[in-house]
């Protein structure tokens, strides 16, 4: 015969040991290039959700941690990609680079599961509220307050809660001296906006005017305008004329 038949049948020298390892080897190699791209592709998942660089820098202010969690998954991707490069292609190796490959696979996924999380979260915005476009207009007789309430990423369960509440010199509340409250709920996009406009009449006693914007179910926490939450509330005071 001429030359003689390999394992599938067909006529040819048969491999030997060395070049299947070697081939094996070029498989796994072409695998843990893939791999070496891991933060590319991550940051490719967050930029087509929408994630761009100022959500990123908000993300990272406000300690979001999918973002941080899928770099460093993204991280440890590459780093099994570059172990699994420099194995030597023998099958003791082989086998050693297909365990490093399927941790870095698992790694690699992670990071682009948790960065769909990532971005959806900091894209979303964390529902603190804000307080902007205050106006006190009129004699205090007659005084009319508005101002603007601003929060997105509010979840589409939750309200924010908005007080107005007259105050004496040192910022306190006066009892029964509440002039306003109300409930806003968020729309289909999670976001708050209203502009609340109210003629308000405060006790002769009051001097100021205080104005909260918070999550609903957090008015009896103490210090509320000092808490260091992610989701604090927006506390703004207006002296009232004549005070």
């Amino acid at each position: 015969m001429d030359g003689l038949k390999n394992a599938g049948g067909g006529n040819g020298p048969v491999p030997t040991s060395e070049e299947i390892q070697a081939r094996i080897g070029k498989r796994l190699d072409d695998v843990a290039k893939i791999l070496a791209g891991a933060l590319v592709a991550v940051a490719g998942v967050m930029t087509a959700l929408g994630l761009n660089s100022e959500f990123v820098f908000v993300a990272l202010n406000n300690e979001s941690w999918p973002i941080y969690v899928a770099s460093l998954c993204a991280i440890i991707a590459i780093v099994c990609s570059i172990v699994a490069l420099l194995i030597h292609p023998t099958q003791r190796g082989n086998m050693w680079e297909t365990v490093v490959l399927v941790l870095g696979v698992v790694f690699y996924m992670v990071s682009l599961s948790v960065a769909v999380i990532g971005a959806a979260k900091a894209a979303g915005g964390n529902g603190r509220p804000t307080i902007t476009d205050v106006k006190l207009e009129g004699p205090r007789s007659d005084l009319k307050l508005s101002f603007d309430v601003h929060a997105d990423g509010v979840e589409t369960w939750a309200s924010l809660a908005v007080y107005v509440e007259s105050v004496d010199a040192r910022s306190e509340q006066l009892d029964g001296s509440d002039l306003y409250e109300s409930s806003l709920r968020p729309n289909d996009k999670g976001v708050v906006e209203q502009r609340i406009s109210l003629p308000i009449s405060p006790p002769a006693r009051a001097v100021g005017v205080a104005i909260t914007a918070l999550n609903a179910g957090e008015k009896d926490t103490e210090d509320n305008c000092q808490a260091r939450t992610e989701r604090g509330p927006a506390c703004t005071t207006l002296r009232l004329p004549g005070s």
